[in-house]
């Protein structure tokens, strides 16, 4: 029993490197030589981890070879445009002007049904109002709508609105202190001592999260009291 629980241990540590290696993606995002490598990682610890006459070296070996693969890939794929294409492909188009490319669609194997529920998930139900439509190459659709279906917004009405889109920073989570982003946005202690007693509250362990952006304003949430 305690074979099987450290060797679970170590391979599930493994996988969160090197799948922290690959980078942050949903599923849905990931490229097709990404979405291979994980496949064949996930069915390759699940051997080491249910027979135990495997010596986990053996089961390491592989995984940590197709991670090395992967980093040599993602390199490649950095400083050549040509491999890039070659590995991960290229996005199509796959709606010009309204109208569907056929062709394309044939090419990459992407069904009238895919096409009409991607258009309909990003709030589109009439080709008339999609001048260009793009299959990237995680099979999302990147859609570019028409100027007259698409959303109003300042720019589109040539109003003159000024910028008030700040970055909230974490200064407090879950009661604990984030020094570094308090430094980081010009505060010490003292003045946090200072906001949290004009909110009287007493310690940091009252509050669930707090925020300050970048105009000074600060958004305060104390703790639930426990039932």
């Amino acid at each position: 029993m305690a074979t099987a629980f450290f060797r679970t241990i170590i391979l599930y540590f493994i996988l969160m490197v090197g799948l922290r290696l690959m980078g942050k993606r949903q599923i849905g995002e990931l490229e097709p030589s990404e979405l291979v490598l994980t496949l064949i990682i996930s069915d390759l610890a699940a051997v080491p981890m249910q027979d135990f006459g495997i010596p986990l070296v053996n089961g390491l070996f592989p995984i940590v070879t197709l991670l090395c693969l992967s980093m040599l890939l993602s390199f490649f794929s950095l400083k050549s445009i040509r491999f890039r294409g070659m590995v991960c492909g290229y996005p199509t188009v796959i709606i010009r002007d309204g109208k569907i490319l056929q062709q394309n669609m044939a090419r990459n194997r992407f069904t009238v049904d895919e096409l009409f529920e991607q258009l309909r998930s990003q709030g589109y139900s009439d080709l008339a109002d999609v001048k260009y439509a793009v299959l990237e190459t995680s099979g999302q659709i990147s859609i570019l709508p028409y100027t007259k279906a698409s959303p109003m917004t300042p720019q589109v009405m040539n109003l003159d609105v000024p910028d008030g889109v700040t970055l909230p920073v974490l200064l407090i989570n879950d009661g604990h202190i984030m020094s570094e982003n308090l430094s980081a946005s010009g505060y010490d202690a003292a003045w946090l001592d200072k906001q949290l007693r004009e909110r009287r509250l007493t310690s940091p362990r009252q509050v669930f999260f707090m925020t300050v952006d970048e105009a000074g304003s600060i958004t305060c949430v104390a703790k639930e009291a426990s039932a």
